[in-house]
């Protein structure tokens, strides 16, 4: 994401300010970016049965999950400066095109190797559609107050579609196979190219340098290496090899601080984190969506592989957090203003850990219950800080470097649920494995276990005690965030 404020000579056609045809290009805009966030989670509910089917080891599981994310995240600054070059509408187009065509492969994968690619082709499409969809407003809605009310409603979206991707995923897997969940993409993505080039106006700069190709491969060469190196070493075990790939990406990345640091139009301005207020959103952004990936990911699989459920019936269950998400995602803003942004971070981060640690009360033969507070609870809190995050990126800069804000802010969300995945996911996967004697996965475990009720038995034990690690760990996370904005931020 580029800095819509600081481009001067450019070209654009004006959308009416407030018409119809504005909010009629809202709507177009809200498709993409509900799609993107919804298929970082989609899958939660269809890994049992895709395992079943293409037969993924542990690892692959986890690439599976993650590749989308860490791609995205690895790219949506490159990608937005892109779209002020070549034009922001022309790039969603593009961008919406691969992402329809990667959900096509995906659906149809005949193995657990192509899966991982369609997704990364999607993580790429993903990458230039939610900036793109995010600086589009600006040239929409020319009025601040419309503007504001715009990026609201395209928070909610954002940060809901993540809590109903495993509710669709769920509907999609009672009636359809697992793929289902990637062909629902298609005809959205169709209503976005077919009136796309009508509803929305076109915005490119004309006074922009090259893009620092170098910047981008460091940002990705260095980041997967690491995540590598973290999920390999969780279910692998210690292993030589990875470590020393792991070294290798933070020094990657270690140089790729430092390039910023001397470039005119770096990739990322480190210069935003010397604000108190925009470092406290982005590390809200980032605490906050790592813990929920990894309560979202593990409820999932405790809802089916140890309770027994169909994906419908665990869909259902998800239904109170989406809610609570979606909804506090919409009245976020109004709270900040209401009991100041300081209090707001600090309620919404220990209302998620409060939610976290409820789910304590899980145990094999019970505790519903205590999902449903826990998680409605949790969902309260990641609702109320998600939505915070975009306007307090954004209003504690310069306007000149509001762009550059919202891409970082953007690029923490979809790190953040990438390392929930592979850090907390991993340390899940870590304790479940230490129990005993079994197969990478749980579903695996029962799939091999036949009738051998004991073995089963140890292996949900073994689960949910990763399961309760991985959600505490998360909740300090938040509790130690929730600390840091209550000092750091400042009272008004």
């Amino acid at each position: 994401m580029t800095d819509v404020e600081a481009v001067r000579p450019s070209t654009m056609e004006a959308a009416p300010t407030g018409s119809r045809r504005a909010w009629l290009g809202l709507a177009v805009l809200l498709l993409p970016v509900l799609l993107v966030s919804m298929d970082i989670s989609v899958l939660f509910l269809a890994m049992p049965t895709l395992t079943v089917d293409l037969d993924p080891s542990a690892s692959e599981q986890l690439w599976i999950l993650d590749i989308y994310g860490f791609l995205i995240a690895g790219l949506l600054i490159t990608m937005g400066n892109l779209g002020d070059r070549i034009g922001r509408r022309n790039i969603l187009l593009v961008g919406a095109t691969v992402f329809g065509i990667a959900s096509i492969l995906a659906a149809f994968a005949p193995s657990a190797g192509v899966l991982i690619a369609a997704r990364a082709l999607m993580g790429i499409g993903g990458a230039t559609l939610l900036p793109s969809s995010l600086a589009l407003i600006s040239s929409l809605f020319r009025d601040a107050r419309e503007r504001a009310a715009a990026i609201g409603v395209w928070t909610a979206f954002f940060a809901g579609g993540s809590a109903v991707g495993p509710i669709i995923g769920g509907v999609l897997m009672h009636h359809f196979w697992w793929g289902s969940v990637f062909l629902i993409n298609i005809p959205v993505l169709l209503i976005l190219l077919a009136f796309g080039p009508f509803l929305l106006p076109e915005h490119k700069s004309s006074v922009r340098g090259p893009l620092d190709l170098l910047s981008v491969a460091l940002s990705i060469g260095g980041i997967l290496p690491v995540v590598y190196a973290i999920k390999h070493t969780a279910a692998e075990g210690f292993d030589l090899w990875p470590v020393g790939l792991g070294v290798l990406g933070v020094v990657i990345l270690v140089v790729f601080v430092r390039r910023q640091t001397h470039l005119a139009e770096p990739l990322l301005d480190l210069r935003l984190f010397g604000r108190a207020q925009f470092s406290v959103a982005i590390g809200a952004s980032l605490v906050g969506m790592m813990s929920l990936a990894a309560m979202s990911y593990l409820t999932s699989i405790y809802l089916q592989s140890v309770t027994g459920r169909e994906p419908l019936d665990a869909a259902l269950l998800g239904i109170p957090m989406a809610v609570a998400v979606f909804v506090c995602s919409m009245s976020g803003a109004r709270v900040g203003h209401r009991f100041g942004v300081r209090a707001t971070f600090v309620f919404a981060l220990l209302a998620s850990a409060v939610g976290n640690l409820l789910l304590l009360g899980i145990g094999v033969d019970g505790g519903i219950g205590w999902y449903l507070v826990g998680s409605t609870i949790a969902g309260i809190g990641y609702g109320l800080a998600f939505t915070l995050v975009s306007d307090v990126a954004v209003s504690s800069v310069p306007p000149e470097r509001a762009g550059s804000a919202v891409g970082i802010s953007e690029t923490s969300f979809e790190l953040g649920n990438a390392l929930g995945l592979a850090l907390l996911g991993s340390l899940a996967a870590l304790i479940f494995r230490s129990g005993g004697d079994y197969a990478a996965t749980l579903g695996e475990t029962i799939q091999h276990a036949g009738a051998d009720a004991a073995l089963i038995d140890s292996a949900r034990e073994s689960f949910l005690t990763g399961m309760h690690i991985a959600t505490t760990a998360g909740a300090a996370l938040l509790v130690i965030m929730a600390i840091i904005a209550r000092v750091f931020s400042p009272k008004r």
